[in-house]
């Protein structure tokens, strides 16, 4: 007889903290998770104009250590880590020797000799054995899945700096964006690092798990008055929309490359050699047969991920990620399209349950901050 006996839902070190502020759960990645407290909007707004504190201790963390640490990671990845100093990050891939991806991961260099890969919450295991198959061909290398160690939350929005300030004796004012450092926030030793998903400035913060609840509410209670709420996957997902940050599983998989996905900058063009580097130089040279795009809506309808882009009555891509943004008041997506149809100001049309709706191509991101 078959085991039919679902897999329980692993739970962050916050869960109960989001329960108590009634926060809807759904599942995600394998993980109950908020997706909503006070509402998508009122979330996505927030943040836009002031904080949100979001619970995103579901990524997970791999860390590689050791002599050859750094050509570990420089074989694994797209990007120039030779250029990291220690206490900065950078955005990144994991690749495939046709250069699709594995996953999207940032990496911070903690020390010459140790180095730290945030990878999303569906891929952890995944990630690990790729990992840990792949980088030993650039030498013996430590690599261990951390994931428990670490509980993230981050703060996002033009307020975020000023409340976090708040709590910790580091001097914000001094970290670069796509920078880190060490110290205490809420009397809890922990990582500050000034990146993010929204599209805003601010920061994630990585603690022990056990003192995750004490981070979690000294940053609420300090951001009350600053107009910091809780916030959700629903508000994340909008908001990354609106910078057109792709999302693994929708804008990116194994069976787009870095160049179709038009992350062409997260490539170290000039490194010896990475996994899926020769399929890449060869894109890069000869071009690519599909494109991703941002599109806004010209007639009143929301594609959504899945939804078919048509020209001339043909199926010629599809729509990745889709909504009617709070902030923008617009219905806004990306696609990946001919290269022929990926021009800003080009005509689509997108298949919504049958009915037949326009679109126009437009550049990406929709959404920039305000420059300080």
């Amino acid at each position: 007889m078959n085991d039919t006996t679902p897999t329980p839902l692993k739970k962050t070190a916050l869960h109960a903290a989001h329960v108590a502020l009634g926060a809807r759960m759904v599942p995600y990645g394998g993980w109950d998770m908020p997706v909503e407290y006070s509402g998508i909007t009122a979330e996505h707004l927030a943040v836009r104009t002031a904080a949100g504190l979001f619970d995103v201790s579901h990524m997970g963390q791999i860390e590689l250590a050791g002599p050859n640490a750094l050509a570990a990671v420089q074989h694994i990845t797209t990007n120039d880590a030779s250029k990291l100093q220690n206490g900065q990050a950078q955005y990144s891939a994991l690749t495939t020797p046709e250069g699709t991806f594995v996953d999207d991961v940032l990496v911070y260099r903690f020390a010459e000799k140790h180095y730290l890969l945030v990878v999303n919450a569906s891929n952890i295991e995944k990630d690990h054995a790729w990992i840990a198959a792949h980088a030993p061909e650039a030498g013996e290398v430590a690599i261990v899945n951390s994931s428990d160690r670490y509980a993230l939350i981050a703060v996002q929005g033009p307020k975020a700096r000023g409340i976090v300030q708040k709590l910790t004796a580091v001097d914000l004012s001094t970290i670069k964006y796509y920078w880190f450092a060490h110290g205490e926030i809420a009397g809890v030793r922990g990582t500050l690092s000034r990146t993010g998903y929204t599209g805003e400035d601010g920061w994630e913060i990585f603690v022990p798990p056990q003192f995750a609840t004490q981070v979690w509410n000294a940053l609420l209670e300090a951001g009350k008055p600053e107009g910091l709420v809780p916030a959700g996957l629903g508000a994340r997902d909008t908001l990354r929309l609106e910078a057109a940050m792709r999302l693994y599983g929708n804008d990116m998989d194994e069976t787009s490359t870095v160049l179709e996905c038009d992350l062409g900058w997260i490539v170290g063009w000039n490194k010896a050699e990475f996994t899926g580097k020769a399929v890449l130089d060869r894109q890069k040279a000869e071009g690519v047969a599909k494109k991703i795009v941002g599109f806004e809506m010209l007639d009143r309808a929301i594609a959504r991920h899945g939804h078919a882009v048509v020209h001339d009555g043909a199926t010629v891509g599809v729509v990745t990620s889709g909504t009617h943004t709070p902030f923008l008041k617009k219905a806004i997506g990306m696609a990946y399209v001919p290269p022929a149809l990926a021009a800003a100001g080009t005509e689509l049309t997108i298949d919504i349950r049958g009915r037949q709706a326009r679109a126009v191509v437009v550049p990406m991101p929709f959404y920039k901050r305000p420059k300080a």
